[in-house]
């Protein structure tokens, strides 16, 4: 019961955190940058700047679906961002570009994200199918801290913390070059660049959450395996 309601709280504050995301974008959408460049172009100009040619910047598909991979060097651009003209898609598309920066110059925190994913998408099967063994009556023998599987839930929530926590100064680190090259190039001033700022910090807050939600029930788990020794 302990753990549905620490799953219900994280729930409720990511969406609280989530909504308060697309309201930041929607307003941001609506102001124009004086560069009159649309995302895809501050894309293309700010992998320029650093002498990225390797990277391709392509349209995606949803609403702040905006993402960089590392295995095909692509940058995937929602929509919104990469035809809108604004500092939303400004911000947006600099963020992304700044792992495409952080890829190039081999940073160590990419490179160790990079390396748990595979790590992490095993864990989550691996969680799926012990939380519908317990939801098809095998509940009280896999979830006892004396049971095996407790071990197994301890072990991947912790890959799935971890992974979390080393999630965040990626994110951070790719704003902050995102922020420093739109600052540097001009391609934000003033007001413009206080909305990248702003928008982008509550991107990074809905990490913020995701990463505490995963350390939580981790410990979670672990105390509760712990408590066999009691």
């Amino acid at each position: 019961m302990l753990y549905f309601i620490i799953l219900g709280a994280f729930s409720l504050v990511g969406m609280l955190v989530g909504n308060r995301l697309k309201s930041k974008f929607n307003m941001y959408s609506q102001m124009p940058i004086r560069a009159g460049l649309n995302g895809a172009e501050v894309a293309v100009k700010m992998l320029r700047h650093y002498g990225i040619s390797d990277v391709q910047v392509v349209e995606g598909e949803g609403f702040l679906s905006d993402h960089y991979n590392p295995q095909t060097k692509t940058i995937a651009l929602s929509p919104d961002v990469y035809n809108g003209r604004s500092i939303a898609s400004a911000a947006v598309s600099a963020h992304e570009c700044g792992h495409a920066v952080q890829h190039a110059e081999a940073y160590s925190m990419l490179k160790m994200r990079s390396a748990l994913v595979p790590v992490v998408q095993f864990s989550s099967k691996a969680q799926q199918f012990l939380f519908m063994g317990a939801m098809f009556g095998m509940g009280s023998s896999m979830m006892s801290p004396s049971s095996p599987f407790m071990i197994i839930l301890v072990i991947t929530f912790g890959i799935t913390s971890l992974f979390s926590l080393v999630t965040l100064p990626v994110e951070f680190d790719a704003s902050k070059r995102a922020l420093a090259w739109l600052d540097d190039s001009n391609m934000t001033a003033g007001q413009e660049y206080d909305g990248a700022k702003d928008a982008l910090w509550w991107a990074a807050m809905t990490y913020v959450v995701q990463a505490l939600s995963a350390l939580v029930i981790f410990l979670y788990f672990l105390l509760q395996f712990l408590g066999r020794r009691d």
